[in-house]
């Protein structure tokens, strides 16, 4: 190898891309041969460690036109340089040309590369300070000799390989002017400063920067001209006129700014970003999302809005983003709390916050003018042409932020607010970004980082209580590991015992001081809110249900709803309540405590009526609404008094209606029984579980049947009447027997029975007797069923119930085919259809078609039995009763399995499955699932049960 000697190990060569291409080892020049070979090099050493495919190598070194020859030719150079770099094969030179994924590839230390030693260094400039910034960048230019590649490539070839360090290298220049023109260099800066605009004429930054060094020397005049010049010359050559940073210099030159005039304003590199917490976790997809809003948007300018649940974690996020993107703010990065939501309650004024911005870019008071507008047109001019962060921290409205929004789209902007901003938004483009609770994960891992580890898997049960206890508000968590880390010795099962007990919850999330106390936190939200919007957020606190809708909440409040709809939006953009559907909103649980306990001290008296209007809302919706699906029902023993004042129920206009606003509206219906029992209101209790139960009954909602007849019964005994109790004991039997618990099922029903004869009450008798027929089918005995189906026909005709009668001809006919005997099951069955649709009794009529369905397919008459069953669905379907679809189904499934027809058969039961499945109902699904896998081939029977599950 020509002029290179053996090199000891570890030794190893540099590289000068920056001018003429050239590799030095101990301060001797290393021979790369001739000039394409040396040119290959240079595109190698470009991407150090990157393979290049051959073909784009062969179209760089060939400019865009490699003859035939020229992938022989790229091999042969890549031979010569090997043979050069390494000749025997040992990297001793620290660098190797080696043959990668269809290309070639140079190993090397980037740093022994002159081109990425200068890359880094102007990365290092923009996190440095003043001093240290004009040191790197420096460092870095003096690495350049000339264009890269000088002497090897041509023009167009470094136009392609090169043009992003070339501007890269203009940047750094025009970086460094920019830091010596802070200090008292302008006047030394002109010449230079007119040679590179000479050389650039179309880059208005040296333009500006020379109009700048101009002024600060005296000159303004002549600072005047070079932006005419500036202005023609890009007339003239691109048709354009000068971009808005170097016509707003222009501007200010003319009204003679004082801010231009201080140098050591600019020379100031505010560092005002607060430390970020360690124990922020998660919102990988949230720092996503400013990054995009905020460096890849297509306005940059437009600032972002954070907002929290409570208001707990936005501080945490921005700074968080922003300290991990330091380098794109080498200008620096302003901060200020403007405590929209003090204690104190007076947030920070504008004119305060420009002023500290002021100070901090190095303004003199003296020259601070008086006036606010003159104060806020300095502040944005000596941003101007500045990469810098603005954060507004905790805002409390759109006009405390807008004078503080820098005018260039130089500087990023994230203001983070309890209150949503829709005025910034609208007004100003802000993008908006919430933030919810945190995942279960996240809040593990924020404890860990507190607790560590050994801590954390020595109480897993506490932890968990722990996190679901603070439900995700990373203030909460925060200051639960607080108070485990400054208590070592206390079991963490103590903090748990009190964030599980409501009435310690929030104390147990005090730290004593008020920025680490979530009462007080939310304290300073409440006390910006009006009175009618405090009213509302107190008595939401104590709402039935896990959210509420309009019609709800207005009830509660005693408001109209368009009033109710205007403040619920304006809770929603403080972040204390959350629309989670449209005109449905959710509030999170310790915000939820904190309401309740606002509204028990400060309007106890509304409290108590708003609940009570509740409670009254949600008795006569469901009523109404259970009336639309089953009007055949006989009513409730105990009638419903009038609702209360001010408690309108909603309006529902059909059966659709009804089960839509139950979907909807059950857990909330569900909860005011429960608020029911902690007002003693027995015979509301006893009415809700009766309102509900049509309905739980169709959507196969099982257990919650029985939950709510649990209550409905302990009501019914409290109330004393014995017809209501032999009710709720009969339908608790009935849901009893849904969900297998068939021992305590009887017990029920027997008790039902027992009530009903004591008090002669036939019609009860016969209900209790149909019922029981059906909890002894599900033990098995169908003879026994049979006989008190019987005895509820006898009863219902003895008593004049054609509806009873309608129905219970079908359940004596249903016995009767399950034992065989299909003869008498079908007269009965015939008939039970004839009072069904003579009386309008749908439920009753979609009954009876599915037990014609099972005598037809049990007499094998398939088709006919596929008839009867598809027009059981079709009520079922209508009526939403998806229960009794899903019987029906794997019945008609039964029916084409054994008419021969395997994939129609399959079909039907794939569909009960995902019915059986829904409601929970585990059996059920695994016997259809047994059917399915005998269809299935070997082995795909898994794979379909895999699928069935998911």
């Amino acid at each position: 190898m020509g002029g290179q000697r053996r090199v000891g190990k570890n030794q190893t060569v540099e590289f000068r891309l920056l001018g003429p291409l050239a590799a030095v080892h101990d301060g001797r020049p290393v021979q790369l041969g001739r000039r394409r070979e040396r040119c290959l090099l240079g595109v190698l050493l470009l991407e150090p460690n990157a393979a290049i495919t051959i073909e784009r190598l062969t179209d760089l070194l060939w400019d865009g036109q490699p003859p035939s020859t020229a992938r022989a030719s790229l091999h042969t150079h890549v031979s010569r340089l090997r043979s050069r770099l390494d000749p025997d094969g040992s990297g001793l030179l620290g660098v190797r040309l080696i043959s990668r994924d269809g290309g070639y590839a140079v190993e090397v230390d980037p740093e022994r590369v002159d081109a990425h030693r200068f890359s880094a260094s102007v990365a290092r400039a923009g996190a440095a300070g003043p001093t240290g910034r004009i040191d790197l960048l420096r460092e870095a230019l003096a690495l350049w000799h000339g264009p890269v590649l000088a002497d090897v490539a041509t023009p167009l070839l470094r136009e392609r390989i090169a043009a992003r360090l070339t501007e890269l290298r203009m940047s750094a220049i025009e970086s460094l002017i920019d830091a010596e023109l802070t200090g008292d260099q302008a006047r030394d800066l002109i010449g230079e400063l007119s040679a590179l605009r000479a050389e650039h004429p179309h880059r208005e930054r040296l333009a500006g920067q020379l109009m700048l060094a101009l002024y600060r020397a005296g000159r303004p005049a002549d600072a005047l001209l070079a932006y005419q010049q500036l202005r023609d010359r890009l007339a003239e050559d691109l048709g354009v006129d000068p971009g808005p940073e170097v016509s707003e210099l222009h501007t200010a030159i003319l009204r003679r700014d004082p801010a231009l005039a201080h140098p050591r304003a600019t020379a100031a590199l505010p560092r005002q970003l607060p430390a970020a917490t360690r124990l922020f976790t998660g919102r990988v997809d949230e720092l996503v999302a400013l990054t995009r809003a905020l460096v890849d948007g297509d306005d940059r300018s437009a600032p972002m809005v954070v907002t929290a649940i409570g208001g707990a974690g936005k501080t945490w996020l921005a700074l968080r983003w922003a300290h991990q993107h330091l380098d794109r703010f080498p200008d620096g990065q302003l901060f200020v709390n403007l405590r929209g939501f003090d204690p104190s309650g007076q947030p920070t004024a504008p004119a305060t916050a420009v002023r500290g911005f002021l100070d901090a870019l190095g303004v003199p008071p003296a020259a601070v003018p008086v006036e606010l507008d003159a104060q806020v047109g300095l502040y944005r001019s000596l941003l101007a042409t500045r990469r810098m962060l603005v954060v507004l921290d905790n805002a409390r409205d759109a006009s405390q932020v807008v004078p503080l929004l820098p005018g260039s789209a130089t500087c990023t902007v994230i203001v983070t607010s309890r209150d949503r901003l829709t005025g910034l938004i609208t007004g100003h483009g802000a993008v908006p970004l919430g933030l919810d609770v945190l995942n279960e994960a996240d809040s593990r891992e924020l404890l860990g980082r507190r607790l560590g580890e050994e801590r954390m898997t020595g109480e897993p049960d506490a932890v968990t209580a722990l996190i679901g206890g603070c439900a995700g508000l990373p203030l909460a968590l925060g200051v639960a590991a607080s108070r485990a880390a400054l208590a070592p010795h206390l079991p963490l099962a103590s903090i748990a015992a009190e964030l599980r007990d409501a009435s310690t919850r929030l104390g147990a999330l005090d730290e004593g001081d008020p920025q680490a106390s979530l009462r007080a936190v939310l304290s300073w939200s409440y006390a910006a809110l009006t009175p009618t919007q405090a009213h509302v957020f107190g008595l939401l606190g104590s709402a039935a249900g896990p959210d509420i809708g309009l019609p709800a909440a207005a009830a509660l409040t005693g408001l109209p709803a368009t009033e109710v709809a205007a403040t619920l939006r304006a809770l929603e953009r403080q972040s204390l309540v959350q629309q989670s559907a449209p005109d449905r909103w959710r509030m999170h649980d310790l915000i939820r405590l904190y309401a309740a306990e606002r509204a028990g001290s400060d309007q106890p008296g509304q409290q108590d009526a708003a609940l009570r209007r509740l409670v009254d809302f949600y008795l006569h919706s469901a009523y109404a609404a259970d009336r639309l699906l089953d009007p055949s029902r006989p009513p409730p023993p105990l009638p419903l008094a009038d609702p209360a004042p001010g408690a309108v129920p909603h309006r529902l206009p059909d059966r659709a209606a009804a089960l839509d606003w139950l979907d909807r509206e059950h857990p909330c219906v569900r909860a005011a029984q429960r608020l029911a029992l902690q007002q003693g209101r027995q015979a509301a209790r006893w009415q809700l579980a009766w309102s509900l139960n049509t309905f739980y009954g169709w959507r196969g909602h099982l257990h919650d049947l029985v939950d709510v007849w649990r209550c409905g019964l302990a009501a019914g005994q409290r109330l004393g009447d014995p017809e209501v109790q032999a009710l709720a004991h009969r339908y608790l039997g009935r849901a009893c027997v849904l969900v297998g618990r068939l021992t305590e099922a009887a017990e029920h029903l027997d008790r039902s029975l027992a009530l009903a004869r004591r008090s002669d009450d036939l019609p009860g008798q016969a209900r209790a007797h149909w019922t029981l027929a059906w909890a002894w089918e599900r033990r098995g005995d169908d003879e026994r069923a049979l006989e008190h189906a019987t005895r509820a026909l006898h009863l219902y005709r003895a008593c004049g119930d054609p509806v009873g009668e309608g129905g219970a001809l079908n359940v004596v006919g249903w016995y009767a085919a399950r034992l065989g005997r299909y003869g008498p099951a079908r007269v009965h069955l015939e008939s039970a259809l004839t009072l069904s649709r003579r009386d309008g009794n749908r439920g009753g009529e979609a009954d009876t078609l599915d037990s014609l369905g099972l005598v037809a397919h049990h007499t094998g008459q398939h088709a006919q039995a596929e008839r009867y069953y598809q027009q059981a669905l079709a009520v079922y379907r209508d009526l939403g009763n998806a229960y009794e679809e899903a019987d029906t189904l794997e019945r008609l499934g039964d029916t084409r399995s054994d008419a021969g027809e395997a994939d129609r058969a399959r079909h039907a039961w794939r569909q009960a499955l995902r019915l059986y499945q829904g409601q929970c109902r585990t059996a059920d699904a695994e016997r259809v699932q047994r059917r399915i896998d005998r269809l299935d081939p070997p082995g795909e029977a898994a794979v379909r049960s895999r699928t069935a599950a998911d």
